[in-house]
């Protein structure tokens, strides 16, 4: 390993004195939720956690990650007491935010951790390669922007996600792999969406014979079985007992909430909204009805239904029924194919299918792709050719959380650093396939990475100069509807590359 220059703990700790100086960064409300969970956690019996409202900003994290909040308001009590109190809202001392700006980096730990072990657990061939990915996750200008202006856990939640991908990469530590993912879905119930590949795959690699799927291993089913009955136990077993699981579900599964977000995720129905709005001058030409109520409302979704001015209504259900159809295509090969590979290609478009269909989707859960995907993205050309799309669009389209001037050439700078740098080095990395590349795919990455440019140059600049505060919506409906063509087209590339490797 002496030869993989600079090392993951070199980066991490230049990475670490860049992130301190942004202490004092733009904090998005994202801020206040964890603040206000501190002193929820902390000030309150157990028992009322998912009861308390004072905030708006109410506890809606599955019970470990409340557990962990709790753990940090032991150490909070020390540095400023008052950040505890539930009626102080808003409250943000700058001991407060260096508290809680250091507690990110770090949990972060967990995640150099985890990309350390994926490195050294990586086929000798593939050290390079692997370093290399480890690397750019590391660096991740999503993580930057997420985690360290905008402020949230993401670093220590995905440093237990790739912790259990790399112990799946071994059968001696497949078990612990499926156990570290029940104990990551009682921090996080975002990773539900890739539950299905993880089912699959233990199903198959842990629980099955090798040789015939009617071999049933007894012994590794009661393992696993009791681990997860256990684990889901520890996390829920208290609130059941109190006969708060409704309560506590209506927390964690809001769908009172809208189709989109306050701004649009670059999904299925960025692109669904965009032409519906488009559709708003075009429908008076073609005869066809308008929903006035519709018309007036911009981003849709913040809050409440969403409603289509031309189009029809998405409804909940029609939203989990797209994604449990694209979620069990790829686990058909994973079922007959349980490698690793499979396994992580896998949990990819598991990711990609919730992100693009799901109901009610964030932004920042593009990370859900990324991430997964950057383990395998050098596995050969074509599996990079179908990367590159998704890593300009995805880190894109985080632009819009931060919004104020002085942030603007931290986001666009790094970001293309990065860009330049990690895509420029993983073309040099990347083995040619055995099969012919995708020309399509190959086209579609040059002319999509190019219109990029030009796309944040006017969306964070010449727009305000053009048409200065009219037409506010514009600047995100672009990105957005941009960023979704990207995720859309690097889903659909790699959906060919997964089936046809």
């Amino acid at each position: 390993m002496a030869e993989l220059y600079p090392s993951i703990a070199q980066c991490a700790v230049v990475a670490t004195a860049f992130k301190v100086l942004l202490f004092p960064a733009y904090k998005s409300t994202d801020f206040e939720v964890h603040r206000n969970w501190l002193a929820i956690t902390n000030s309150l019996p157990v028992q009322e956690w998912y009861y308390e409202k004072t905030s708006e900003w109410t506890l809606d994290y599955p019970p470990f990650f409340a557990g962990f909040e709790w753990i940090l308001s032991q150490f909070a009590k020390v540095v400023d007491p008052e950040m505890l109190k539930v009626y102080n809202l808003e409250y943000d001392s700058w001991q407060t935010i260096y508290f809680q700006r250091a507690s990110v980096i770090v949990t972060e730990l967990i995640l150099v951790y985890a990309l350390y072990l994926f490195v050294q657990s990586a086929p000798q061939a593939l050290k390079r390669p692997s370093h290399a990915a480890a690397l750019s996750i590391l660096l991740s200008p999503g993580l930057l922007i997420i985690d360290h202006i905008h402020f949230q856990y993401n670093g220590m939640m995905y440093g237990l996600l790739i912790l259990s991908l790399v112990l799946a990469r071994k059968k001696s530590t497949t078990l612990g792999s499926g156990m570290l993912f029940a104990a990551l879905l009682c921090f996080k119930h975002i990773y539900l969406y890739l539950a299905p590949a993880y089912f699959v795959y233990l199903l198959r690699a842990y629980c099955l014979g090798s040789k015939s799927i009617f071999h049933i291993k007894i012994g590794n089913c009661i393992k696993l079985g009791l681990g997860i009955i256990t684990i889901f136990g520890a996390a829920f077993g208290p609130f059941a007992s109190w006969g708060q699981m409704p309560q506590l579900f209506a927390r964690l599964f809001p769908f009172s909430r809208g189709l989109c977000h306050a701004y649009w995720a670059p999904n299925i129905w960025a692109i669904y909204s965009f032409i519906d709005r488009v559709m708003i001058y075009v429908a008076p030409r073609l005869g066809l009805a308008v929903n006035q109520e519709a018309v007036k409302s911009v981003t849709r979704g913040l809050v409440g239904d969403t409603a289509f001015a031309v189009l029809p209504e998405i409804t909940a259900r029609m939203t989990f029924v797209l994604t449990l159809l694209f979620q069990i295509i790829p686990l058909i090969k994973l079922f007959f194919d349980p490698t690793w590979d499979t396994f992580i290609g896998a949990v990819t478009l598991c990711g990609y299918a919730s992100f693009l269909f799901g109901w009610h989707v964030h932004e920042k859960a593009i990370l859900i792709v990324i991430i997964p995907f950057s383990l395998i993205a050098l596995k050969d050309r074509r599996y990079l050719g179908a990367f590159r799309p998704l890593a300009v669009a995805g880190h894109v389209s985080l632009f819009p959380l931060l919004f104020t001037a002085a942030e603007f050439p931290i986001k666009t700078v790094y970001t293309i650093f990065w860009l330049v740098l990690f895509l420029l080095a993983f073309d040099r990395l990347a083995p040619a396939s055995n099969r012919s590349r995708i020309f399509l795919l190959d086209r579609f990455s040059l002319l999509y990475i190019a219109v990029s440019i030009p796309l944040i140059l006017y969306c964070s600049l010449l727009h305000q100069m053009i048409w200065g505060k009219t037409f506010e919506f514009l600047p995100l409906m672009f990105t957005s509807s941009y960023s979704a063509v990207g995720v859309v087209g690097s889903w659909v590339g790699f959906l060919v590359v997964f089936f046809t490797s």
